[in-house]
């Protein structure tokens, strides 16, 4: 197996590992004190922690247009 290769799938097992911290996370009452944080803000919270695109997309399970797309309309809506 080439090391690029190995790189691509130690990534992918850490990006598993991260959505499940963070499935957790949302059960956490400190976390998420009075609603629910929904797919948006998680976007917003990771790319703001130096994630990329396509690995945020991969933990929350959705397309990186659709992520690209919540952490746009995010950042424009705080700037307001």
């Amino acid at each position: 197996m080439a090391e690029e290769d190995l790189l691509a799938e130690q990534s992918r097992k850490l990006n598993v590992i991260i959505a499940l911290l963070i499935r957790i996370l949302m059960k956490d009452e400190e976390f998420t004190p009075k609603k629910k944080k929904g797919t948006g803000e998680l976007a917003v919270y990771l790319k703001r922690h130096g994630l990329e695109y396509r690995d945020i997309a991969a933990i929350l399970d959705s397309p990186v247009g659709s992520v690209r797309e919540l952490v746009t309309r995010a950042s424009r809506k705080k700037k307001r």
